[in-house]
């Protein structure tokens, strides 16, 4: 058998691959879209016992656990996710903390429309040239929503910001300009610090 390698960096993207097939293993595209609110992503794998697909969050590359300290697939998929490792957890229940300073629990999985989000004041990505990008339409896609330097969300980043993209520059050219621009600030900003403090004094 022949052994596997992988780059630095491969491992997160064999991660993000299985996360976007286990999405895929439910109903995702409709020739009609549902009336019934909140829409569900019915599975398609036979005997599988989950309603609906359910994001479980990833604490950067792992998999978040749950107060028993057992991952979500050594839970049951179906309603309630109760622990088939131990007898004392009575369903999926994590305290990981998301990017938004929120407990995962707080979280909820729900599909809207784009017209539907539109009417409601809230963020949506940029249209992508074929389905199978998803949500991909550029670096920051990767990003959680509020580290997102471009316009792709309603509620995105001042137009101060987004404004100063040039036209001819691609992403990277883009968020690295956007980087050095943030380190010279902190440094000037470190600089006009310690000049503001009295002769003789030292910071604390």
């Amino acid at each position: 058998m022949e052994r596997l390698t992988l780059p630095p960096g491969g491992a997160a993207a064999v991660d993000e691959y299985l996360e976007y097939r286990r999405y895929k293993q439910h109903k995702t595209d409709f020739e009609t879209v549902p009336q019934q609110r909140p829409i569900e992503l019915p599975c398609r794998v036979t005997g599988c016992q989950c309603k609906a697909y359910h994001y479980v969050p990833l604490n950067g590359t792992q998999p978040v656990r749950c107060r028993c300290k057992h991952f979500a697939d050594q839970h049951s998929a179906a309603l309630g996710f109760a622990c088939n490792s131990c007898s004392k957890c009575s369903g999926f229940h994590s305290c990981f903390t998301c990017a938004c300073g929120q407990p995962a629990y707080a979280h909820d999985t729900v599909v809207e429309t784009r017209q539907e989000r539109l009417a409601q004041g809230k963020p949506v990505g940029r249209d992508v040239p074929y389905a199978a990008m998803g949500g991909l339409t550029g670096f920051s896609s990767l990003a959680e929503g509020y580290m997102r330097l471009d316009d792709s969300g309603i509620v995105g980043p001042s137009t101060q910001i987004s404004s100063l993209r040039k036209p001819e520059e691609d992403d990277m050219a883009y968020f690295e300009r956007r980087y050095q621009e943030r380190i010279k600030m902190e440094k000037s900003a470190k600089q006009k610090g310690k000049t503001l403090l009295p002769p003789g004094t030292k910071p604390s």
